[in-house]
């Protein structure tokens, strides 16, 4: 499938207001502890990590057999069988962490007019500023407005950090629109595994729909870096190309296939986190007297004071994730009692 587009002026933001992405200069994320044991000067073992959304309570990984070691990975290991029945699609193609599509999809089509949730996760639209691409902000609530004027809609569903969410009925109707001119709905679906019934999974025959799934976040298996691009075979192949072999390692195969097989597991986690979840927004009302919205994976705060708040909480050795434009403060949520307690001491520095 080719495209030649010659894009017309957007009638939206241009993204190229703010900073152009860069290789040299990379994207801020949660978990940088190193950089904080510096910069505050606290041992890395008296931190709380609360500044990613990773689930703290990570699926048990066995013993890893010594041939998922010795040998080089291969495709008949039963990982895209088991990805096909969690995910419940028939097309997918295992990447390492849903950042190396990121990074790829947008090579895959000619220069093309591109709107990007905003906030959102900002390796996106690195990624499709990085390719050449005319690359615009849209606010969560504002794509009916602008989806005509576009080829390319990246949303992050349920959103991250904001956690705005959108219907699989609202996102088929985008897909739709773009669809009918050669355009593309991307959607990341990161952060979606407490609530499947969003998910487009189901859908991915469909042409130009593009689903990014991470095995990351649920599982808290970020280290592993395996994640699933969802889409049509012949895009899914143009991507493998790119890719090349082996882009999983033997254990990181072994430990996800695994994982996406464990319903028991799955089951728990899905009724566990959400309750975490809804104590961790009731703590942070409570303390700060000011209402967040979450996922079952975190909870962010939309203050003025949000950098005020993120640079006291560290000094009490509390690491957040802050984001600078607008004001958001998000918040992990804890792993036991002892953190909890952590939390809500720290959180009395704050009023």
């Amino acid at each position: 499938m080719t495209y030649s587009l010659s894009p017309p002026p957007l009638p939206i933001t241009e993204a190229s207001s703010k900073p152009a992405a860069s290789s040299a200069h990379m994207q801020v994320h949660g978990g940088r502890l190193g950089e904080a044991v510096l910069r505050y000067g606290r041992p890395r073992e008296k931190w709380l990590d609360l500044s990613t959304g990773i689930n703290a309570h990570s699926w048990p990984v066995p013993a890893i057999p010594t041939e998922s070691w010795q040998r080089l990975p291969e495709t008949d290991d039963g990982l895209e069988a088991a990805a096909k029945a969690y995910y419940g699609c028939e097309t997918l193609l295992p990447v390492a962490g849903s950042q190396a599509a990121i990074q790829l999809l947008p090579k895959l089509r000619a220069i093309s007019r591109v709107a990007i949730i905003d906030p959102g996760y900002n390796e996106h639209r690195a990624a499709w500023i990085n390719a050449g691409h005319q690359v615009s902000a849209v606010s969560p609530d504002g794509i009916d407005a602008i989806i005509d004027a576009i080829d390319v809609l990246v949303v992050i569903n349920p959103n991250n950090p904001g956690a705005q969410h959108y219907s699989p009925e609202q996102l088929l109707q985008w897909h739709q629109q773009l669809s009918q001119r050669g355009g593309w709905l991307v959607v990341d679906e990161a952060f979606i595994d407490t609530t499947p019934e969003l998910s487009l999974a189901t859908q991915a025959l469909r042409s130009n729909l593009i689903l990014l799934r991470s095995v990351g976040k649920f599982f808290g298996l970020a280290g592993i870096r395996c994640g699933f691009v969802i889409a049509e075979q012949p895009l899914l192949r143009r991507l493998e190309q790119l890719l090349g072999p082996w882009t999983l390692s033997g254990p990181s195969r072994f430990a996800c296939q695994h994982a996406l097989a464990d319903r028991q597991w799955q089951h728990h986690m899905r009724e566990y986190l959400p309750t975490q979840s809804e104590r961790l927004q009731n703590m942070l009302r409570d303390s700060l007297k000011m209402e967040t919205k979450g996922t079952a994976l975190f909870q962010t705060l939309h203050c003025p004071k949000a950098e005020q708040y993120h640079h006291a909480l560290a000094e009490y050795g509390v690491l957040t994730r802050l984001f600078p434009e607008p004001q958001l403060l998000r918040f992990g949520v804890p792993a036991n009692e002892e953190q909890w307690q952590r939390l809500q001491r720290g959180l009395k520095f704050l009023i």
